[in-house]
């Protein structure tokens, strides 16, 4: 198959098979309430367009040169930074929506649940290949607003739709500041193609403050710290698989967005890096703060992202500031290991969250004393939470330690000093993180089981499966992590040329 063609099939068939997977699961479901069908045609197209990506990939990888497409006026490039997120997306999604069949099951919906997941996985694949500004906006919107429906799922929940509402309100005013962002440009440089803008921008004010629109609107999903309020209500209140999607791959597509964005801006002023790394330092000590004091489990991973987003924007922003490849490649890593360590975490939460409360009809959330003695009664999913939490923590010689070992060798060998100080900063919180990681994993092993978890509901295969799958991952990547290179190297590489290097 023609690479070009595979690649657009890669980025096209989840969305329009989206309303089809929708319509006969529809159908399906009234004729017989217990068929699934909706999550199976899910599953099928993500294996299928997992085939495609794996064709155009392979193009790419093997000789480096990116693939341009133009249909209408949609442009699509398959870059290192493209095929990052497509992969990193297609994986964590296809898991997503194996675990979730038995989550979903008891709720009303399921065949809307499934559509705009698989919708949401295919927004992001093209939102990552956007080659000009206008449609970057087209793909963070439509992205956007499959979130909002999928993060209020649970909508006869109070907590669900005010979550939904605050996360579609905050989300609102960023696209706003985007708009105006593009409107400035245009009117700065005439177009809204990033290899144009790329070459007719020029140091303005008007240009100074598109760059800025840009950092804040897209940095409202990309979780940027003070923009982050409406992350800890949505990550927690969505189905688990969602709050495993939001949390591993969505708010790496927004920061994407601000990437490609800022990329088009580098000849404005050299301060973009600069600003990544201030949001990086703040992003590592709030999230680990907010994390320390919480006691639900869910509101606890969610505000630990924000300080996984510190550790991406270390290595990012080193690269981008010094054109450091080793730095960049870090961070893309980074990436990569958040989200099978953090979609691990949450998924295990949610088989947790499922035995103890949802299979027996009540939304309680899963708080810290329900881990206690869990391990005894599910010693897998017990494993898996343990893998994820310890990974996130940093601990060899799993993959998350990896990957922030990348980011700080690369941050040393730029030789700046006050990159050099916030890599030091940025180990003392990975120390830091360890403070709310280790009670959790202490609880599953040490503590007697608690009467809910004697009396918890078995985990079905389906939700076990993907667990394991991450679990393996995580150690893997941990031992061999060179296994990523041929995605992360590219990834940096594109990186680079976005911002001059």
């Amino acid at each position: 198959m023609n690479p070009n063609n595979a690649f657009l099939l890669a980025v096209g068939l989840p969305v329009f098979a989206s309303p089809v997977i929708y319509l006969i699961g529809r159908i399906a479901t009234r004729k017989n309430p217990k068929v699934d069908l909706a999550r199976w045609l899910a599953l099928l197209t993500l294996l299928a367009d997992g085939y495609f990506l794996l064709i155009a990939g392979m193009e790419f990888i093997q000789t480096r040169h990116e693939l341009l497409i133009a249909v209408g006026a949609v442009s699509l490039r398959l870059d290192g930074i493209a095929l990052l997120l497509a992969a990193v997306v297609l994986a964590l999604g296809t898991l997503v929506t194996l675990f979730s069949g038995p989550a979903v099951a008891r709720d009303s919906g399921r065949e809307t649940y499934f559509a705009l997941l698989t919708a949401m996985i295919g927004t992001i694949i093209g939102l990552g290949a956007a080659d000009d500004l206008f449609n970057l906006w087209v793909w963070f919107e439509a992205m956007a607003l499959c979130s909002y429906v999928l993060v209020a799922f649970y909508r006869n929940e109070a907590a669900a739709l005010e979550a939904g509402v605050k996360y579609l309100v905050q989300s609102a005013l960023g696209t706003v500041l985007v708009l105006l962002a593009i409107g400035l440009v245009f009117a700065n440089t005439g177009s809204v193609d990033l290899d144009e803008i790329r070459i007719a921008a020029q140091p303005s004010g008007l240009m100074l403050a598109a760059g800025a629109l840009f950092i804040i609107g897209f940095g409202v999903k990309a979780a940027l710290v003070p923009l982050h309020t409406w992350l800890p209500d949505a990550h927690s209140q969505a189905p688990s698989g969602i709050s495993a999607m939001l949390s591993g791959v969505v708010i790496e597509a927004g920061l994407v967005a601000m990437l490609r964005a800022l990329g088009a801006l580098h000849l404005v002023t050299v301060s973009w890096g600069a600003l990544l790394l201030g949001f990086a330092a703040v992003n590592m000590l709030v999230g680990n703060l907010m994390a320390l004091r919480q006691t639900q489990v869910k509101r606890l991973l969610a505000y630990s992202s924000l300080s996984h987003m510190g550790y991406i924007l270390l290595g990012v922003g080193a690269g981008a500031v010094i054109g450091s490849e080793y730095s960049a490649a870090g961070g893309f890593f980074h990436i990569l290991t958040h989200a099978m360590m953090k979609g691990l975490a949450f998924l295990a939460a949610g088989a947790l969250l499922y035995s103890l409360h949802q299979a027996v009809g009540n939304h309680d959330p899963l708080v810290v004393d329900d881990l206690n003695g869990a391990s005894r009664k599910y010693p897998l999913t017990a494993f898996a939470f343990s893998v994820a939490v310890l990974g996130l923590g940093g601990l060899p010689p799993l993959a998350g330690f990896m990957s922030k070992w990348q980011i700080f060798v690369g941050g040393f060998q730029t030789g700046s000093a006050w990159i050099m100080a916030l890599v030091v900063f940025a180990a003392l919180n990975s120390v830091l993180s360890l403070g709310y990681y280790a009670p959790l994993v202490n609880r599953l092993y040490r503590c007697q089981p608690v009467r809910i978890v004697e009396q918890g509901k078995p985990i079905p295969v389906l939700m076990s499966l993907p667990m394991l799958i991450l679990s393996l991952g995580v150690v893997v990547l941990g031992i061999w992590p060179s296994l990523a290179d041929w995605l992360t190297g590219p990834a940096a590489q594109s990186l680079l040329m976005l911002f001059g290097g």
